[in-house]
């Protein structure tokens, strides 16, 4: 079941189109990434989720039924450019956030304290957050996020200023959110984390969706029919005339010679491997698939040629 839908959402500002009927479903307890260039819209449509500004046209669903103002609290939205006020200390800026997303002191209080002490951050407690560099505030930003255990959390380009260690670790929180049933968007340019840790996708460009599924099906779809073949390095590249298939490249291994082969869409995989194993001892054949940032590229690319 779907939990967050928008339907046909349009948006714009000052003569900009900003969004244009644009609809997506985000699946309970999935991570869902929302992607797309600067300027592509996506910003606009977390806001409209999180009901900080209103569409011109369009819905916003939550549970099959029209978002309302109290649905907020269900709601833990880490925006892009953060705001947290920075002469306030910790621990008081945590608690007073979680009293206004519903929670009571002693609870917030609780929960920050079990939190603090998950990120080893103890410390923190009564430090200002202008004393605290950027990647230290971002930790505390996430803290604040989920402090109140809302059932749908927002990340807006959460591993800006995270170094490759900490961005790992908070990689690792999002997925245990996840596996404890939270429904997760998750909008980043960082295409290497959509592959690990996102179950579908919507790509917006120049305020549409244009491309939308689950990351496996999409990688697949965009596949060229290309494969990796090893034999051993004794082979001789010998092959006959007739064979179904085309040789785009060869490297030579240490013990092994390396093949990028091309098959007609029409041909089989099995069909492929039984054609390759009468021309050579293979040792491993792997289909290769496009990386999501390579989907992410030519699909931009291809909109902007049309």
């Amino acid at each position: 079941m779907n939990f967050i839908e928008t339907t046909n959402v349009v948006k714009q500002f000052s003569g900009h189109l900003a969004l244009d009927r644009v609809s997506i479903s985000v699946p309970r307890g999935k991570i869902f990434g929302l992607l797309g260039p600067n300027g592509a819209g996506k910003t606009t449509l977390i806001r409209i989720i999180n009901r900080i500004t209103a569409p011109d046209s369009g819905n916003v669903l939550i549970d099959g039924r029209e978002i309302c103002q109290n649905d907020v609290f269900r709601i833990g939205y880490m925006p892009e450019e953060r705001g947290m006020y920075r002469k306030m200390k910790v621990g008081e800026q945590a608690i007073y956030l979680a009293q206004l997303k519903g929670l009571k002191y002693a609870d917030a209080r609780e929960r920050l304290k079990s939190w603090l002490s998950k990120f080893e951050i103890e410390s923190w407690w009564n430090r200002k957050l202008e004393e605290l560099s950027k990647g230290m505030q971002q930790k505390v930003q996430f803290i604040i996020t989920v402090i109140h255990d809302p059932e749908l959390l927002i990340f807006d380009e959460p591993f800006s200023g995270f170094d490759p260690v900490n961005a790992d670790r908070l990689k690792q929180e999002i997925i245990e959110l996840k596996n404890a049933g939270k429904t997760i968007i998750f909008s980043t340019h960082n295409m290497a984390s959509v592959e690990e840790i996102c179950d579908e996708i919507a790509l917006i460009d120049q305020s549409r969706v244009v491309l939308s599924g689950q990351v496996r099906e999409i990688r697949r779809r965009y596949k060229t029919n290309t494969f990796t073949v090893q034999i051993p390095l004794s082979n001789k590249l010998l092959v006959a005339s007739d064979v179904p298939f085309d040789i785009i490249e060869q490297r030579n291994l240490y013990d092994s010679t390396e093949l990028r082969i091309r098959k007609p869409s029409e041909l089989s995989n099995a069909e492929l491997l039984a054609a390759i194993a009468r021309e050579f001892e293979i040792i491993s054949f792997v289909e290769e698939f496009p990386s999501m940032n390579e989907v992410f590229i030519n699909t931009v690319s291809a909109k902007k040629s049309q």
